[in-house]
């Protein structure tokens, strides 16, 4: 039986900060510090390796989703069930919120508003979406196989480092065109708290989209799997589904 769901909702508001701010403070030293001292790797670096260590330390409580689109996605791949999406929302926006609030104040609002997420130079807005749609989707393909199918043999312990392998791959690749976010929470967050809300409807639609489409995908490659019941083995769908 999974725990509780207040202790899972805690746990998502605890990973979402710890994975948000490690990013974050990726971004501060950027903006803050001499010239070298990180370089834009280094944030990819943070925002990956940070979300594969909360994964560490919470997936086996929640399962580690950290982002409204992973919760979409997993419960399109039926699973996650429907009846918790919300509640998982409110955790990871209160998540966020908490670490976009430490960030304004252990630095300044210079520093936060570099945190949002924009297109980057000569990027449009359509551009953007079809990148956040693409690699949301397929970040939700990976995570959907890593961390719930069975029948793949790096499935479970492997799944931290495949999840943060990709969100580092993804922001160094795409992110400085897209902006990075694969997230609505990871932007809706820092723009709440500065106030300005730039291009909002990319981060928001087209993570939740790619998300959707990534459920549905996974979906399609899902067997029955044996279980045993009244004595026999039986095949059947799992409790998710």
């Amino acid at each position: 039986m999974p725990p509780a769901l207040p202790k899972r909702l805690l746990a998502e508001v605890i990973g979402t900060f710890g994975f948000f701010f490690i990013g974050f403070c990726g971004i501060a030293a950027l903006v803050t510090q001499p010239t070298g001292a990180i370089l834009s790797i280094g944030v990819a670096a943070g925002f990956g390796f940070g979300l594969a260590l909360m994964i560490f330390a919470f997936g086996h409580i929640s399962g580690g989703h950290y982002n409204p689109a992973v919760t979409l996605g997993l419960t399109f791949a039926k699973r996650f069930p429907a009846g918790e999406i919300v509640p998982y929302w409110v955790a990871q926006i209160v998540g966020g919120v908490l670490a976009s609030l430490v960030v304004r104040l252990v630095f300044s609002h210079a520093v936060l508003h570099a945190v949002l997420t924009l297109p980057g130079q000569g990027i449009s807005d359509g551009k953007a979406f079809v990148l956040e749609l693409i690699l949301t989707f397929l970040f939700v393909l990976v995570i959907a196989t890593v961390a719930t199918d069975k029948r793949a043999p790096w499935n479970g312990v492997f799944a931290p480092f495949a999840i943060g392998l990709f969100i580092f791959t993804a922001a160094t690749t795409v992110g400085p065109m897209s902006g990075g976010s694969f997230n609505p929470a990871r932007s809706i967050t820092p723009a709440l708290i500065d106030g300005h809300f730039p291009h909002q409807w990319i981060y928001i639609v087209a993570p939740l989209l790619g998300g959707a489409i990534g459920g549905l995908v996974h979906s399609i490659f899902r067997e029955p799997e044996a279980r045993v019941a009244s004595g026999a083995a039986v095949s059947t769908r799992e409790a998710a589904g």
